[in-house]
């Protein structure tokens, strides 16, 4: 046998093998309750109250990813800092043993012309974000403030899960969240956030914005998540600067989820960065049939056979993948936001929690119970 005729057949071969292999991972089930409860996360669009916290520790959901805007911290230059919010979603959540993932973005006006523009182009600019972080992470660090007013045999003691990842921005290839999106420009912002994060925890850990995995605009207003991962890890001595990488697959199945997290990856493995952690910040399905407006909404059925053929897969590879936890967004629908935040939810937007089927599907993928 020739050698182009051996070495066609090997990749052959290899391929089969390949094909087999995804195949397995979206039809195997998998096994939930080996998996630590802080892999199950979700994204609320709304506040939380009591009632939802109880049914997310029941549902064995471990994580949440809060929104933490500099413009409703520091609304002023001269304004204090205000935790207030923050701190009750802190508290309540480490009452249920949820750890919250926060993602900080957003310039207010007193900074930049738009909440879109990276707090990059002047000294003021860099000073003023650099110590928002910091004073974020030296309140909820592990030796931060909060802990320290709320240590047991306090008058309100609170269970220490101190917010170890920091998630800088969100979506930073698509220009509805970051204008122009640019890897250059992002790096800048990533190392002045590294080193102010650092700064007030060493151990603490930064973890790159949700990048929109394949959006239809083009630069300078959006780009590919593995084209935009691609350009940053170009920048001189980025990888000392984060810990962590993030995708939003958001993708019509969940064959299209999977290639979408493999890209990614290849990423990081050409980059000689197999060590770094993976997290998904947001993946949904939507309950709505509107394939023609949002290609991942085609009703409840497909929203439960996706839902579970990518956690299956999910679950099935997180070690290979060195995924750390995957965020459902959202917890509840709300109609009136984005084309597709009507319909994504576990629950239907009401004033109390009115479950759809999709709860009930994902309780039985995390392992946990469908009520408190």
């Amino acid at each position: 046998m020739s050698r182009t005729k051996t070495t066609l057949t090997l990749a052959a071969t290899v391929a089969a093998l390949a094909l087999v292999a995804v195949a397995a991972s979206l039809s195997a089930p998998g096994p939930a309750q080996a998996v630590p409860r802080s892999f199950f996360g979700v994204v609320p669009q709304e506040p939380l109250d009591d009632t939802d916290l109880e049914y997310m520790r029941s549902g064995r959901i471990g994580a949440l990813r809060w929104f933490v805007p500099w413009a409703g911290v520091q609304p002023m230059p001269t304004s204090d800092y205000n935790w207030a919010g923050l701190d009750e979603v802190v508290a309540a959540a480490a009452r249920r043993g949820i750890r919250i993932l926060p993602f900080v973005y957003g310039s207010p006006g007193w900074v930049a012309g738009r909440e879109t523009a990276l707090p990059i182009n002047s000294a003021r600019q860099r000073r003023g974000w650099s110590a928002f972080l910091r004073a974020a992470v030296e309140r909820y660090g592990p030796h931060g403030e909060f802990w320290r007013e709320h240590w047991p045999g306090s008058a309100d003691p609170v269970p220490k899960l101190p917010m170890r990842y920091w998630q800088v921005w969100n979506e930073a290839n698509f220009f509805y969240f970051a204008k122009p999106a640019s890897p250059r420009r992002y790096a800048r912002l990533l190392k002045i956030s590294n080193r102010a994060i650092k700064r007030a925890d060493p151990a603490a850990k930064t973890v790159v914005a949700g990048l929109f995995a394949e959006p239809n605009a083009k630069p300078p207003n959006a780009m590919h998540a593995d084209d935009f991962l691609r350009q940053l890890y170009r920048v001189r001595g980025i990888k000392a600067s984060f810990d962590g990488i993030s995708l939003h697959p958001y993708a019509e199945s969940a064959a299209d989820l999977q290639r979408m997290i493999e890209d990614l990856r290849q990423v990081a493995l050409d980059n000689r960065d197999g060590p770094v952690r993976l997290f998904l910040t947001e993946i949904a399905w939507g309950s709505d049939n509107n394939p023609n407006l949002v290609s991942f909404e085609q009703g409840f059925g497909f929203q439960l056979r996706e839902m579970r053929r990518a956690y299956r897969y999910l679950i099935g590879n997180r070690h290979r993948l060195n995924l750390q936890s995957v965020y459902w967004f959202s917890w509840k629908d709300l109609e009136g936001s984005c084309n597709f935040c009507d319909s994504t939810g576990f629950f239907h937007d009401s004033a109390r929690l009115r479950p759809k089927p999709a709860w009930r599907t994902f309780v039985r993928i995390s392992g946990g119970r469908v009520r408190p």
